[in-house]
């Protein structure tokens, strides 16, 4: 693994997919870091519960030296806030679209705090019994409603496979509290949509001025690390130059 080393040298950058995408979503990102000579490593997100989510990116970290920077879409910003925390590596947190709850708070709680999102009225929700017997809920975004709900600025054909590829996350995960969080001791930068359909922007401005972030508006939908690469990159490149002049 791409490792680098503090005392003025470039964070890795580590990339925390959310709910409904994968870390190909940040594609152009990945390849514009990577060019400017960032370590770049993107974390597969179980989307299964919170806090154990959190606890297996944690672990990742731990295998990665020097100064990191975290990058967080959508449910995956709930995931660093956790997984950050208590990891004094972690320099800085950078939220896309982001949630970022307080420990204790669920995201339900959160996403009943405003309305305007398409999501509820697109769940597509498929019940299985896990390999303990126990009963699970797996949330999809029917495809005929996912570019409107999730992607509503990315091109209909990029869109299409995007809803097709989606990873669903767990009806677990959304109502879990978050354990202790890093937003409070860390710096953090925020991309925040102005026309994302899946979290509310108000709730996004609430979430990011609470944490103390510094905030970036973009016309985007929630998919703005796809739709928007140029934006994202910058804000991420933002926080590591942070990172690095500290």
């Amino acid at each position: 693994m791409e490792t680098t080393n503090s005392g003025g040298a470039k964070p890795a950058i580590v990339l925390v997919h959310g709910a409904w995408a994968d870390n190909s979503g940040f594609d152009g990102s990945i390849r514009a870091l990577r060019d400017q000579g960032f370590p770049v490593i993107g974390a597969a997100n179980p989307l299964r519960e919170l806090r154990s989510d959190a606890a297996y990116v944690a672990a990742l970290l731990r295998s990665v030296e020097g100064p990191i920077v975290m990058v967080g879409h959508s449910y995956g910003g709930a995931v660093i806030s956790n997984a950050a925390a208590g990891n004094d590596r972690v320099k800085a947190l950078v939220y896309i679209n982001g949630w970022v709850p307080d420990e204790g708070e669920s995201l339900i709680q959160l996403a009943q705090m405003n309305e305007g999102s398409l999501i509820p009225d697109s769940l597509r929700p498929v019940p299985y019994k896990d390999s303990d017997g126990s009963d699970v809920v797996d949330l999809y975004i029917d495809q005929e409603k996912f570019r409107a709900a999730f992607a509503g600025d990315v091109d209909p054909d990029t869109a299409r496979v995007m809803a097709v590829a989606q990873r669903p996350f767990t009806e677990a995960a959304f109502g879990a509290p978050s354990g202790p969080i890093a937003w409070r001791s860390v710096p953090c930068w925020y991309l925040l949509g102005t026309e994302d359909k899946a979290i509310p922007p108000k709730t996004q401005r609430y979430m990011a001025e609470r944490a103390g972030s510094t905030i970036v508006e973009v016309p985007t939908s929630h998919a703005s690390m796809v739709s928007q690469p140029g934006a994202t990159t910058d804000l991420i490149l933002a926080a590591a130059r942070a990172v690095v002049a500290r």
